[in-house]
């Protein structure tokens, strides 16, 4: 990467930054270009040499989001696929702490991103970030255990629904409790053990 390059790429993440911090606070549609330049510390001509409209900016800060979500998966999506269909049923539930842990540190690195997210969901396309999930994930499990096609999509809002209404109140508490323990929540809400808790 040349200097300008750099200076380019380093100017479009300011401007990433400001707009989730802007979006922390009031949704997109009351956000001006002239707030977002006084949020990055840069001027008008600079935001409109990197995008047309402020909505340029949102794709570019969703892509930014969902690549960096996707970096906290370490397998590739050959090593899923081959990792579910070698289970047994018995040993395939839709949601485990070895996807939860990284989703949940990713949340935890990026609460700003969250509250943002969550604040404006629309335009932030919250649920965009689910995608991988679902196709790798939650559908081929859902295939294995031979549930139509058609259901898959009220399976999947159940379990996504229910994680976020989760992820959401760990947010409201800054996300002071481990990620251990929210995936432990998360993973007993799906699939209790009798006695894990004592008693």
């Amino acid at each position: 990467m040349n200097k300008s390059e750099s200076k380019y790429f380093n100017t479009a993440l300011r401007m990433d930054k400001a707009l989730i911090a802007l979006l922390e606070k009031k949704d997109l549609e009351y956000i001006t270009v002239k707030e977002i330049c006084e949020e990055a510390g840069v001027n008008r001509s600079t935001f409109y040499l990197h995008y047309e409209t402020i909505g340029d900016l949102v794709n570019e800060t969703t892509e930014m989001i969902n690549e960096r979500f996707l970096s906290y998966f370490p397998q590739n999506e050959k090593n899923i696929s081959d990792e579910l269909e070698g289970r047994q049923l018995s040993e395939l539930i839709l949601v485990t702490k070895e996807y939860l842990i990284p989703y949940l540190r990713f949340i935890k690195d990026n609460k700003r991103v969250y509250r943002a997210s969550f604040r404006n969901p629309n335009d932030m396309q919250a649920h965009a970030r689910y995608g991988e999930l679902k196709k790798h994930i939650l559908s081929p499990i859902l295939d294995r255990f031979r549930v139509p096609v058609p259901y898959h999509r009220y399976y999947i809002a159940y379990y996504i629904e229910g994680i976020i209404a989760i992820v959401k109140e760990w947010l409201r508490r800054d996300c002071e409790d481990e990620v251990e323990m929210i995936a432990d929540i998360i993973e007993q809400c799906v699939r209790p053990e009798p006695g894990k808790y004592g008693g």
